[in-house]
């Protein structure tokens, strides 16, 4: 049986650029968000136009000096492994820029990208920058790395981690920002990236609309992405493997206005009584 269309698996080995998984508004058959994740090794580079988009550059593992073409940033990075659980550094570069990427050590790179108006300049993201957060309760408890989120400038762009632990569940209860009828919703196409520690485990995902005419449960390993063209898109982490996956989102308008399944908003109201 074929695998879901929403899942997107990496190469067995990167090309002679290092790319190991692409995602363009092409393939997924949407309209703003691209993702690709990059490996690097030692003294690799890798350098791109951005042309009409703009870029978060986010060093997922590894320590590179990155150029644009206003400024550069030399040996940032620092964590070896997503699950050190220490905020990553990152580089914003807007459209009709350049950047590149020259590798201190093994690195990989996730890029990030969506339609771009020119009205920020390149910037780094250091890892203080980022906001922390621990959201939810009990076993819907997990850590939140807010690395570009749409309080900090981009003009579509929002990019966040989220670290689900073993027996936990994350993006909970299901939510869906498939609909631009803001105030109340914002109509936002996402990209989930996975890690999974140890990596011979699995998550599972679930994508689904209130209709059901799309209703799918996923299992989904170490290192590939999950496509959520619209709907509720719960996640969990079996027992015994922690779960890491790194959030792309974009849309018309550059806000994130969710909407919880109303069979399971009742979750998020004090819990229980034992």
């Amino acid at each position: 049986m074929n695998r879901s269309k929403l899942i997107v698996t990496p190469a067995s080995s990167p090309n002679e650029e290092g790319s190991l998984l692409t995602v363009t508004p092409e393939s997924a058959g949407w309209k703003y968000v691209g993702f690709e994740v990059v490996q690097l090794a030692e003294g690799q580079s890798l350098s791109r136009e951005t042309a009409g988009l703009e870029v978060c550059l986010v060093l997922l593992t590894g320590k590179a000096d990155v150029v644009t073409k206003q400024a550069e940033w030399k040996n940032i990075g620092q964590r070896m492994s997503v699950f050190e659980k220490i905020p990553p550094y990152s580089v914003y570069v807007p459209n009709d820029d350049r950047y590149e990427v020259i590798a201190l050590t093994a690195v990989e790179l996730a890029i990030c990208s969506a339609p771009g108006a020119g009205n920020h300049k390149a910037r780094l993201i250091a890892s203080d920058q980022v906001g922390v957060e621990t959201r939810g309760y009990g076993n819907i408890e997990r850590q939140i790395h807010n690395i570009l989120p749409e309080q900090e400038p981009a003009d579509s762009l929002l990019v966040v981690e989220v670290f689900t632990p073993n027996g936990h569940w994350s993006s909970y209860p299901p939510h869906k920002h498939d609909r631009d009828a803001l105030p109340d919703e914002s109509f936002l196409e996402e990209t989930y990236y996975y890690r999974v520690d140890p990596g011979h485990g699995f998550a599972v995902q679930r994508v689904y609309t209130d209709d059901r005419s799309l209703d799918e449960t996923l299992i989904v390993k170490n290192g590939e992405t999950v496509l959520v063209p619209r709907g509720y898109h719960p996640v969990s982490a079996p027992p015994g493997y922690d779960v890491y996956y790194l959030n792309v989102m974009a849309g018309p308008t550059r806000t994130w206005k969710f909407h919880n399944d109303p069979e399971h908003a009742w979750i998020m109201t004090k819990p229980r009584e034992a």
